[in-house]
Parts: C-alpha cells; structure tokens; sequence
C-alpha cells in the first residue's frame, strides 16, 4: 500500500529558502532544478517508506527519524502509521553544524 507524503510547514518553509537561497546566487532554473530534485527523492518513499537511514541525532525523540540524501540535503521523515503517511519534518543542509539538526521539536 502506498503512504501519502506530507511535507509540515516547517519543512516547506526550508524548501523555500532553498529556493530563493539559489535563485539570488545561481538563476531559477539552477533553483527549480535543486528544489525538483528533491521532490523527486522524496517520492521513493511512498513505495519504500523505511528506505532511509534512521537520524542518529534525532534518536532522543518520540518518532523514529529517517533520512534520505539528495546532494548537500538531508530530508528528514518519520512514518505517521496512524495517519497513513510519510511526514517530512526537515530539509537540512548537512554543510551546517550536525548539532543544529536538533533546532525543530
């Protein structure tokens, strides 16, 4: 059965930054290309939800973090049993300090 994918705000809003972080330093279509492809990594999961290595930095917490890599991007997801779907809660960049991964309870 497939799961739904289901992006918070948080991790919308990190998308966005993304976006315009590229579009300053690079052109839109470098912006749409980065952003797309990230999108595109995180569909893999509707079929293969716990294809993702579990976040080691997250295991304090409630759900069971996981990631997927896509370049310099970590996107984290926890599997929602009870609602049905995979619930991306981040997009990190992995060139930042590890430790800040922990910023979104």
């Amino acid at each position: 059965m497939e799961l739904k994918l289901f992006w918070t705000n948080f991790s919308q809003k990190e998308i966005e930054k993304i976006y315009k972080y590229y579009r300053e330093k690079a052109g839109s279509r470098i912006a749409k290309k980065i952003v797309i492809g990230i999108y595109n990594e995180t569909l893999k999961l509707q079929r293969q939800p716990k294809i993702g290595q579990t976040e080691e930095l997250l295991k304090s917490r409630k759900q069971e973090f996981r990631y997927l890599i896509y370049k310099n991007y970590k996107v984290i997801y926890w599997i929602n049993d009870k609602e049905n779907r995979i619930e991306i809660s981040d997009v990190f960049d992995t060139r930042q300090n590890p430790i800040k991964i922990e910023r979104k309870k």
